[in-house]
C-alpha cells in the first residue's frame, strides 16, 4: 500500500470515528454554557480549550465532524444517484437530444462556481443543513454525469459490448451489467474528491450563516464565531481550521491513492 493511501485512510478514518463516537459519547454537553470557563487554553480537562461560551471545543469538533460528514455524504449520494444514470443514458444514446441537453446543462452549471450556486439556493430557500445538502448535491449531479458519460463512451466501442448487443441485450441492460462495473473505479475516485469538496462547501456555507444553524455544531460556524478572537484566543479558530484541513487532506490523499490502486495503467509504477 502506498504511504499516501495509508495516510489518507488513517486521517479519513479518524474523522469518521470522531463523527460516529459523537453519536454515543462526547466529553462535554455542547448545549450547556459555562461562561466562567470561557476561552480557556487547551488542558487536561479541555483537550482543545473552550470557546467564548465556555463550551468544550473538542466536543464541538466531534459534533461538527458528524454534521460535515453527513452533509457531504448525502450530497455525494444525490450526485451519484442522479448523475450516474443520466451519464450512462447519455452515453448509450450519444448524439441524441438527451445527450445534447445533458451536456449543455452541465456547461450551464459549470459556468458558475459551486459555492455561488449553493449560496444562491440556500439564500432563496433559507439557511439550514438540509438546504445545504440539496445545494451541494445539485452541483454534484453534473460532475458525476460527466464522469459516467466519459467513462461509458470509451467502452461502447469495445468488442465485448458489441457482442452483448449482438446477443440481443438492450442498451439499459448493457449499461447496468457491463458499463457500470467497469467505470466503478472512476466513480469511486471522483466520489472521494467530491466528498472532500462537500466538506469545504458545507464549512463555507456555515461560515457565512447559510449552513447548519444553532444548536447544530459546524466547523464553518465555529470559524465564523472565532474570527474576532484570533489574537485573544487563537486556539478557538485553530482547532476547527485544522479539523477541516486534516479531513480534506485525508480524503484527497485517499482519492489519489485509490486512483493509483484502481487504475491498471498506474499499478506498475513505483510508489
Amino acid at each position: 500500500m502506498k504511504p499516501s493511501l495509508a495516510l489518507g485512510a488513517v486521517l479519513s478514518a479518524a474523522a469518521l470515528a470522531a463523527a460516529v463516537l459523537s453519536l454515543i459519547w462526547m466529553p462535554y454537553d455542547i448545549t450547556q454554557l459555562a461562561i466562567a470557563q470561557k476561552l480557556q487554553p487547551p488542558s487536561l480537562a479541555h483537550w482543545a480549550g473552550t470557546d467564548h461560551f465556555g463550551r468544550d471545543i473538542a466536543s464541538m469538533l466531534m459534533a461538527g465532524a458528524r454534521t460535515s460528514l453527513a452533509v457531504a455524504l448525502v450530497a455525494v449520494g444525490i450526485g451519484v444517484g442522479v448523475g450516474v444514470p443520466l451519464g450512462l443514458s447519455a452515453a448509450a444514446l450519444r448524439g441524441s437530444w438527451l445527450d445534447e441537453v445533458m451536456m449543455r446543462g452541465n456547461d450551464l452549471i459549470f459556468a458558475f462556481p459551486s459555492l455561488v450556486i449553493a449560496i444562491l439556493i440556500t439564500a432563496v430557500f433559507g439557511p439550514s443543513a438540509t438546504n445545504a445538502i440539496i445545494a451541494i448535491g445539485i452541483f454534484n449531479i453534473p460532475v458525476f454525469a460527466r464522469v459516467a458519460r466519459a467513462g461509458a463512451l470509451s467502452l461502447w466501442t469495445l468488442d465485448y459490448i458489441r457482442a452483448a448487443q449482438v446477443a440481443g441485450k438492450g442498451r439499459a441492460r448493457i449499461s447496468a451489467e457491463h458499463i457500470l462495473p467497469n467505470i466503478a473505479n472512476l466513480l469511486i475516485v471522483q466520489g472521494t474528491i467530491q466528498f472532500s469538496l462537500g466538506i469545504l462547501a458545507e464549512a463555507g456555507l456555515s461560515y457565512v450563516g447559510l449552513g447548519a444553524q444553532p444548536p447544530t455544531a459546524s466547523w464553518g460556524r465555529m470559524l465564523a464565531e472565532a474570527q474576532t478572537m484570533v489574537t485573544l484566543a487563537p486556539h478557538v479558530a485553530l482547532a476547527p481550521g485544522l479539523a477541516i484541513v486534516v479531513t480534506v487532506l485525508g480524503l484527497n490523499l485517499l482519492g489519489d491513492g485509490l486512483r493509483d490502486a484502481l487504475d491498471p495503467r498506474l499499478r506498475g509504477r513505483v510508489a
